[in-house]
């Protein structure tokens, strides 16, 4: 019985995908609609957040204030925040439905990086914006677009990384070849692409936009790891022809080139609409990739965790119980965590599990639940300990250590 509610309000929520027209339906709840326990859109807006431990201990976090685009600090690992330092100059437009929020990540001589995407005047088109502090978040730069392609179209969805060597990436889900097949009266395009831009300069500037695939899924976040050789890699919900909602891979290159598209998701969801749903992604101190992703197959529902190996995946499993869901996972050596959301009628339940063995074994921990609205919970590390971030209404930002 719960298993069927959960698929019921789940597939509610998934809107038709795109069949021809230049710019198609995004999922309905990106564009309003109540949040877990009816909370309003301009409500759960402020509560979209994304955290970062620096080299220091220091917690940094993006997040919205009176609709700025804000960045704080915690010292003492999120129980206190110093007051916000406001990236936008002025109020703007957030795109924060479903998987979007805005970005943050640091690099590796102190820099703080921000992304969001500010939505445009037709519906379901955005612009990537990117702001930058050099000073230790005291200032910010002017914000700017990001991508060279200017069409009010679909550039939304924005992840964000850095290197150990310092470039920045920059990655978005793009519908400008949707739109030149309609234009082009070609053959019926699916979903999105993924493209991506790099900065070799701190953020100052970036190169080109560069296309890393085509028929992306159109509403699902997508996650980056950095390698010690510089490269990048990308996992993203793809459309596999005809309309199955699987996952791929593929490799950015210090270059700039981008690598081939691998599958590694296998549940075979075969759907017409976006799930807001995407995957997370870490590499351990043997090079092997973990991934944690979603499906609502008919045989394969919930949440997945598996290895992801040069030649296929391994160590494949479900998460969770009938209404986990958002997943994030972190790794630090061979000691993967993974956290997650679960809503049992009442109230959403934060949940996680660790292994010390990557991903052989595994224990499960109940660390949190809240009756009210919550954001998606993200998997920090800071030294030899993993915590989650989890910004809900009762309790802002929040950081809870998971327990060894």
């Amino acid at each position: 019985m719960r298993r069927s509610l959960f698929l019921s309000l789940a597939l509610a929520l998934l809107a038709p995908a795109s069949r021809g027209a230049a710019e198609p339906p995004a999922p309905a709840h990106a564009h309003g609609g109540k949040s877990e326990k009816g909370g309003d859109r301009a409500a759960q807006s402020e509560l979209v957040a994304q955290a970062a431990f620096d080299t220091k201990g220091v917690l940094w976090a993006v997040h919205k204030v009176s609709g700025h685009i804000a960045v704080s600090r915690s010292e003492d690992r999120g129980r206190t925040w110093l007051n916000p330092v406001l990236v936008t100059p002025a109020p703007e437009p957030t795109d924060t439905g479903g998987d979007a929020r805005p970005k943050i990540a640091l690099g590796p001589a102190g820099e703080i990086y921000v992304t969001w995407t500010k939505p445009l005047a037709k519906p379901y088109t955005g612009e990537i914006k990117f702001a930058r502090s050099l000073d230790g978040g005291r200032t910010f730069s002017a914000p700017f677009v990001v991508h060279r392609d200017r069409q009010e179209i679909t550039h939304r969805f924005d992840a964000l990384a850095v290197t150990a060597r310092g470039q920045v990436v920059v990655a978005w889900i793009d519908k400008r070849d949707l739109v030149a097949a309609v234009t082009a009266k070609a053959p019926p395009y699916r979903g999105a692409a993924i493209y991506y831009a790099l900065s070799d300069d701190r953020g100052a500037t970036f190169r080109d936009d560069t296309k890393l695939a085509d028929h992306s899924c159109e509403c699902c976040r997508i996650a980056l790891v950095p390698h010690a050789d510089g490269c990048v890699t990308a996992l993203w919900r793809h459309i596999f022809a005809p309309n199955i909602r699987d996952h791929a891979l593929a490799r950015i290159a210090p270059s700039g080139q981008a690598g081939p598209v691998r599958r590694v998701s296998f549940e075979d969801w075969k759907i017409d609409a976006c799930p807001h749903h995407g995957p997370a992604i870490a590499e351990d101190a043997r090079q092997r990739l973990h991934a944690v992703w979603f499906s609502a197959a008919p045989q394969n529902q919930g949440v997945f965790y598996s290895r992801v190996l040069a030649d296929g995946i391994e160590a494949r499993r479900r998460i969770g119980g009938d209404t986990a869901a958002h997943a994030d996972l972190a790794v630090i050596g061979e000691r993967v965590a993974i956290a997650w959301k679960e809503f049992d009628g009442e109230k959403t339940r934060l949940r996680a599990q660790l292994s010390s063995d990557g991903g052989d074994h595994w224990r499960e921990v109940e660390l949190a639940s809240t009756p009210a609205a919550s954001d998606h919970p993200r998997v920090l590390t800071s030294g030899d300990r993993f915590y989650v971030f989890w910004n809900t209404q009762a309790a802002s930002r929040t950081v809870t250590l998971i327990p060894e």
